[in-house]
This record gives structure tokens, sequence and C-alpha cells, in this order.
């Protein structure tokens, strides 16, 4: 993906989340000088293998598992602090360098106690499908103009009052909703003590950090978090998380124009995923779904629960490479489907009988939806030895070259496992 004429790329979700982007970030990030997170916050989770380590991570940026990548937290991202030091705590046990490599917007905003309240009590409620991590909370606050920010640890007694002013609103509103629970201004007041000397060596302006890099000629790798269909604005509404997810967001997440990024990289499984609520188009039968389910391992790596599985749906992808100005696509877990005989791809959909080629704009009518299918044949040979296209199964490349022909958009990256070697680059 990099290039001399490519020095900034984007890594998105081009599908609900989930997509294997972490596994994406870490082999771009061998080639990145700079990896920076630009949305989203704990609620995510990105999984990597290192030969035979696994790494979770939720914040911190998938290229810290490089020795000579910088990792950045950018301002679009709601900081979840003790989360975050918690995983640096666990990376240098496991013998990782943060130290010295890890920066974090002094704009990016701090998700406290209260947040993680209001959000687990809000989703009682509304049964959205949140992890409760507090995120969307957190975003209100921020656009709401009471948030506190990495930046005012600097003056405590300023933050002090912010996370008591927050802790009084917090309990009148879980007072309204009848709920038990309460935030104590104290405890939090007290945790902004504890934290300030911890975070704010690494607070910097990332978006300069993230302007330097690029006028100094480095590799700049812009990673999000969830997907596509999960932007608060072109997303599956309400079903959605509280931050924009696509490219666009990168350069506002980031603190960087919009001309300085020369490459998108949507990152799409070769079936479809969801965890929580909404629509989900070509949901498949339920023995086929926990077939899928099973080999896949889906399960949330933030939370645990078991994903929804189905076909690939072009037309979701097609709608992501428009919204996102894709410039290549990467397909991930191909070898999930080496034992499956027959491969529906959904070509379209049909609406009261007419036929519909783009997403509707309606969450009740896209699950009114019934997908149109095109019936591959499966190759039910093993992929995962697999290091150039030329080693697939003819069929598993018959059905990469229609999805590439589907979305009209290059196919550079093809994953065969989890591990890190286990890839394909055209």
């Amino acid at each position: 993906m990099f290039g001399p004429k490519r020095h900034c790329v984007v890594v998105v979700g081009a599908q609900w989340g989930d997509e294997g982007k972490g596994k994406i970030v870490d082999v771009l990030a061998e080639s990145a000088d700079l990896v920076v997170r630009y949305q989203g916050g704990a609620n995510a989770g990105h999984t990597v293998v290192k030969g035979d380590d696994e790494f979770i991570l939720h914040q911190i940026p998938s290229g810290i598992l490089h020795p000579k990548t910088r990792c950045v937290i950018g301002n679009g991202v709601v900081l979840d602090p003790e989360t975050l030091l918690g995983e640096v705590e666990e990376l240098e046990k496991r013998g990782v360098a943060v130290t010295g490599r890890l920066l974090i917007s002094d704009r990016a905003h701090l998700v406290l106690p209260y947040h993680k309240l209001m959000d687990r009590a809000a989703e009682r409620t509304q049964q959205i499908g949140t992890t409760g991590r507090g995120i969307g909370p957190a975003y209100e606050d921020k656009y709401g103009r009471r948030g506190v920010r990495v930046g005012d640890l600097h003056d405590l007694d300023r933050a002090c009052k912010l996370v008591r002013d927050g802790a009084e609103r917090a309990n009148r509103w879980l007072g309204l909703l009848g709920d038990t629970e309460r935030a104590s201004a104290d405890e939090y007041s007290r945790l902004l003590e504890r934290l300030a000397p911890r975070l704010l060596p690494m607070a910097a302006d990332v978006g300069r950090v993230t302007y330097d890099a690029l006028r100094n000629g480095q590799h700049v790798l812009l990673e999000g978090a969830q997907g596509a269909l999960l932007d608060v604005d072109h997303g599956t509404y309400p079903y959605v998380t509280s931050s924009n997810t696509t490219a666009g967001g990168a350069s506002v997440g980031a603190g960087v124009g919009p001309t300085a990024i020369d490459g998108v990289l949507g990152v799409v499984k070769a079936y479809t995923t969801r965890v929580g609520n909404g629509p989900l188009p070509t949901e498949a039968a339920p023995d086929d779904e926990e077939k899928l389910r099973t080999i896949g391992d889906e399960f949330g790596a933030t939370t645990g629960r078991p994903r929804r599985c189905g076909w690939f749906d072009a037309v979701v992808a097609r709608y992501a490479v428009r919204i996102n100005g894709l410039t290549d696509v990467a397909v991930t877990k191909l070898d999930v489907l080496d034992t499956i005989e027959s491969l529906p791809i959904c070509v379209g959909y049909e609406l009261d009988g007419r036929p519909l080629d783009d997403m509707p704009s309606g969450t009740d009518t896209l699950a009114r939806v019934k997908p149109v299918y095109e019936i591959l044949e499966g190759w039910c040979r093993p992929t995962t030895a697999a290091r150039r296209l030329a080693d697939l199964p003819p069929h598993a490349r018959a059905y990469l070259d229609r999805i590439e022909d589907l979305l009209q958009t290059p196919i550079s990256f093809v994953s065969v496992g989890s591990r890190r070697d286990q890839i394909i680059r055209q």
C-alpha cells in the first residue's frame, strides 16, 4: 500500500466491524513509521497473532507490536484511561516496549466511570447492543461541550469540577430512569489525581505530530475502529456507534487535512458478521450460522458476545466502497469457507418485488429486503498455506474474482489464517 505516491493510508472496516482490521493494520504497520488510531474507544477489539502469542488491543494501535513504529491515539478517540494503562502494563509485561513510543492527543476526551453507568442504564432501556463501555455518553459530553479532555489534567481543580458536574448530571439522569446505581464525584476526582501523572507525559498535539511525519516523507497509517455500517451518519441508524467510522472521520480524528490521505483500504470478511441488534440481510440459516461462527471463532474480542453470521453481502460492501472512497480492499478469513460446498454471494436486494442495488437509508426498510443470491461452488480444500493467488484452489480464486468484480475495486490483500504470515499480497 505504501510507496513513492502513497504516504498516508486509512484502514477502515467495510461491513459492521470485526472484519479483521487488527491483522491488516499489523501487516501494514511493518512499513509504517506512524500509526494513528482516529476514532472510537475501548469498545473496539483488534486481535493480532504474533508467532504463538495472541494480543487483543482495545485502544492502542496494532502497530505497537512493531518495535520501530510509533503509535498515536488521536483527538477523535474517547479514551478510557484505566483500560489504556492496563493495556500498557500488559504489553510491557509481555515484552512489548510502549514507553516513548505511544502518544495521546491532548484533545482526546476521557471516558469516566459515570459514562459507563449511564451507558449500561440506557442499554437496558434502548437495547441498541452497545458494549456498555461508556462510549456514547462520553461522545454526548464531548458534543455538549462539557467533556474532560486529556489536556484538562494540567489544571486538576478545573478538571475535578467538570467531573463533579458530570457525576451530578449522571445521578439526576439515573434517578429519572429509576436506576439504583450512583456516581461518586469524590471517587472520580481522586481517580483523576492518580491518572494525571501517568497520562500527561504521553500527551501531545497529535495533529502536529502526524503533519510533521508526512512533511518528512514518512509513512503514516490511520487506523479506524468498528465498520462503515456502524457510522453514526452513514450506518444502520440507530443501531450504530457514536462516531464517524468512515474514512472521512480519519482526517478529523487524526487532525490532518483530507488532501494528506492518498489511499483508503477497506477490510471485509469473506462472509458477513454483526454484533448486537439491527438488520443483517444475509444472516444465514441457524445451522449454517453456527458453522460459520464455530469455524471462524466469531465471538467479540471486547465483550465475548457471539456474532451473528451470514453470507457475503456485495450491496453492503459496494456501499462502503462509495462512502469511503476505497482505493483497495482486503479480504479476511477466506479460510473459514474452506469446508463449505456452496457459497451464496448477495448481489442485490428485492423490496416488495422491486430490485434494489444500493443500500436503503432506513433501517426498517433494510430489515424488509430480501437478498438476491448467486451461488458459487466451494473449493473444499485448505487455503491456509497459500501465500500467492496462484496457490489458491481455482474456485477460491473465482470467489475472490467475483467479489472484486462486484465491488469494482482491486483486492490487494487476502488473509488465510490468524497468523501474521498467513497473508497473500497483490
